[in-house]
This record gives structure tokens, sequence and C-alpha cells, in this order.
């Protein structure tokens, strides 16, 4: 069975060390992601129209909204170092308009200075005691990944990522109204009317500003509010499901272990906050 080995939660997102033996649905999250492979099988990654090979030459670069899967390289398990940092934290520590966190390629080269960044995270997520440290070593891993993603590819592309998004009324409607409605059984078909467009030309224009789906982007919602419930409420994980439209604890384990790569429990129980 999948599980964490750490969770460490803190203003630049969080960061997980995950034993994963089974594939993650496709979906997406608002940071910006970064995964690096720490020992057993091979990670596959679908990351838009890319492919990556997660191992110990290369890790993955997800840019925040981009739509990626995960798969296993053969048989057993693989144990990764998983990041999720908060694309406003990374621009305002960087003090740069340059430094808007998108990733040029998806695929990183892992250099000497970058496997000494992975190896200082993991051991201070295994080393609950020295959280403090974290941001800076974090800091420094995400920017020498950004630079080189970048590298060859010119400014003027960094610049125009992101460009036209959130930018059409329909659009920012239908946001609000999914960040207003995400626990209940929401009807895609009510929503494009909401959004005063047929289902398939709604469906076509949340994709091109978004850059996902409309059903990805509420799953994104219900994992991130689930995530937050588990942190900090003490409400069970049957109260969770049942407060975010699931039918039962057992679809919600499994919609939570496809989306995050394990179950609720084994999270909440390693979690921890800086």
């Amino acid at each position: 069975m999948s599980e964490a080995l750490a969770v460490l939660h803190g203003d630049f997102g969080r960061a997980a060390l995950y034993r994963i033996d089974k594939p993650m649905v496709m979906h997406a999250h608002r940071e910006g992601h970064l995964i690096f492979h720490l020992g057993g099988a091979h990670g596959d990654l679908a990351i838009g129209d890319a492919r990556v090979i997660s191992d110990d030459a290369t890790g993955a670069a997800i840019s925040p909204w981009e739509p990626h899967s995960f798969d296993l390289v053969g048989s057993g398990a693989c144990l990764n170092l998983v990041l999720y940092i908060k694309p406003m934290w990374f621009l305002e520590t960087s003090r740069s308009a340059e430094f808007a966190l998108s990733f040029g390629r998806p695929s990183i080269r892992r250099t000497r200075q970058i496997e000494l960044a992975v190896k200082r995270l993991t051991g201070l997520l295994l080393d609950a005691e020295s959280p403090s440290l974290f941001d800076g070593y974090l800091f420094e891993m995400a920017s020498l990944c950004f630079e080189q993603s970048w590298r060859g590819l010119g400014e003027r592309d960094a610049l125009s990522i992101g460009k036209g998004r959130f930018s059409d009324y329909r659009v920012r409607r239908s946001l609000r109204l999914m960040q207003e409605n995400f626990t209940e059984d929401m009807e895609m078909d009510w929503l494009a009317r909401e959004a005063g467009l047929s289902r398939p030309h709604f469906f076509k224009l949340f994709r091109k500003q978004m850059g996902i789906t409309p059903n990805l982007y509420l799953n994104t919602l219900r994992a991130e509010q689930a995530i937050d419930d588990l942190m900090h409420s003490v409400k069970s994980v049957t109260e969770i499901s049942f407060d975010l439209g699931f039918s039962s604890q057992a679809s919600f384990t499994r919609f939570f272990s496809s989306n995050v790569g394990i179950p609720p429990s084994d999270y909440r129980r390693v979690a921890h906050v800086s």
C-alpha cells in the first residue's frame, strides 16, 4: 500500500516523502510541483503533452495548474521526494517579478547542486527537529530547477506563460461558482448555463484559459479542502468524506489516494506544520 514517511506544511506550501505503489490519475495543483526519485521503481509521468521518466538522473517539474498523472515503470513501489511550492511564496522570496513560478521544461537534470539539495531536503523531512532550515534550502532547490528549466528557451517564453489566464469573465464566474459550491453534486450542464455558454463551448474556453478541465479544477478544490481538514480540524475521515459530498468514506479514500498519492488517514498521521 502507498504510504507517507513524512509530510511538512509551511509558508512555502508542502513537502513529502511518499512511497507509491499505485498509479495516480490525471490531476492538478495550484502550486508548482517538483518530484525526485529516491529509490525503488522509476516513475513515468505524463505532464501536459510531455512524458518524463523520474529516475536517479532526472526529476520532474510541473507548473501550477498543469495536468499530470503518475505511473510506475515495472513492478514494485517507488520512494519520492515531492514538493508543492506556492507561487506567491516563491515570487515574494525571490523579490523579482521575473520569477513567476512556471517551468520551461518538465524534465530536470539532477546536477551535483540539485542532488545535494535533494539530500538536504530529504534529511530535514526525516529529521522533524529542524523545520526552520527547510524554507531556505527549498528556495535554493526551486530556483535551481526553475533556472535550468528555462535555459536556452529565452526570456520572452517565460514571460508569456499564464498570459490571458482568468481574463474571460465567463471563466471567472465559473471559477467563483465552483469555489462556492465544490462540496455539492455540481452538474457541468448547470455550470455551463450559469456561464452563459453551451457545454462544449464552456469546456473549450475553460481549458484554453486554465489549462485543465472544469472537472479537474473541482477535484483540486476538493483535495485541497480535504488536506486542510485533515491538518486543522478534529473531524473524522468519515465526517470529512460526507462534508465534501462523497457518498461513503471508501469513495473519498479512493479519491484522495488517486489524487494525493496516499490514504487520508496516513496523511493525517505523519503530517505536521513547520
